[in-house]
């Protein structure tokens, strides 16, 4: 039996999407078919029939993963709200990036036909700035983040071009982004201070980094006509890995997230030293879940990203 006083709900961001997603769950749950046929009116094309069928190359279009991963998420909770009658009450909410949007409304924060279009909009503007300004990413495993930093910092100075810590996903796996001539020299400088691996990211948008402060501006724009309403469960924000209680913090939040560190890890450890012991995931694959057990392997994760799971969670057998 879960403690909902002691467990979290999480959602992915980009990275976690995959054709075929949520195509099961609409088949065996009317609130998820209800989910993306919204999402489907709202937008004014078939997202499902993108989520569902694919191609592989349109979903990972930032435009469509962005909103894909927010309506997967929001189907799978509906799904739980209505087997727990809307009694489903964590203790805490939280998201990796985009994911923060899929958990702003899961906090009652943001509406869901809102949401969608903010989520989309979010993403034509990333996709936009990194047509203007390509940047790149990548992985470096088996550093700390003070090390990553520094190695940032001198490529940056080398090249005179931007270069930052962009996710704090657990220990030993962090994202560096930012222009592509400067990441290239952070890759010999990271193998000499000890990195495990470097692993260059398929991406041209250089997410949370400098290159995308072209876009926050009219981003900002958008927040500050999206009806927002305060959390009724605690949202742990990506920049400052402690709750947003207020409009105004969650827009500034949302705002700053586009040029910010994800910090991932300072936002579990809160929630962990917060009295969460169970992180139950809800989206695509088990992205989020993988670290979660880096940062503290007695945490119990659960990940919720088919109809299997679901009902193996739903009849306690998870």
């Amino acid at each position: 039996m879960i403690d909902w006083n002691k467990t979290a709900f999480i959602f992915p961001g980009q990275g976690s999407q995959e054709v075929g997603m949520g195509a099961d769950l609409v088949q065996a749950f009317p609130e998820a078919e209800a989910t993306f046929a919204l999402a489907d009116e709202v937008l004014g094309f078939p997202l499902s029939r993108l989520c569902f069928e694919g191609p592989e190359e349109a979903l990972n279009d930032t435009l469509n993963t962005q909103p894909a991963l927010y309506v997967m998420g929001i189907a799978l909770l509906r799904v739980l709200n209505a087997a727990y009658e809307d009694e489903l009450r964590p203790a805490f909410v939280a998201g990796h990036s985009l994911g923060e949007f899929t958990a702003l409304t899961a906090a009652g924060a943001l509406s869901f036909a809102d949401g969608v279009r903010l989520v989309r909009e979010r993403g034509r503007l990333m996709k936009a700035a990194g047509e203007r300004a390509p940047g790149a990413m990548a992985a470096v495993l088996g550093l700390d983040a003070e090390t990553v930093r520094a190695i940032c910092a001198e490529a940056a100075a080398q090249t005179g071009q931007p270069l930052v810590l962009a996710n704090d996903n657990c220990e030993g796996q962090l994202v560096i982004s930012g222009d592509r001539a400067a990441l290239e020299a952070a890759l010999p400088l990271a193998t000499a201070r000890g990195a495990k691996r470097v692993i260059p990211l398929a991406v041209s948008v250089a997410s949370h980094s400098p290159l995308m402060e072209t876009i926050t501006a009219e981003f900002r724009e958008t927040l500050a006509n999206t009806p927002l309403t305060p959390p009724a469960v605690p949202i742990v924000g990506n920049v400052q890995a402690a709750p947003l209680n207020t409009v105004d913090e969650i827009r500034a939040e949302l705002g700053d997230q586009l040029t910010s560190t994800v910090r991932w890890t300072e936002s579990v450890q809160y929630m962990l030293q917060h009295g969460i012991d169970t992180f139950v995931e809800l989206g695509p694959k088990d992205v989020l879940s993988g670290l979660i057990k880096r940062i503290d392997r007695g945490a119990t994760r659960i990940t919720l990203n088919s109809t299997a799971a679901v009902n193996a969670f739903l009849t306690g057998n998870a």
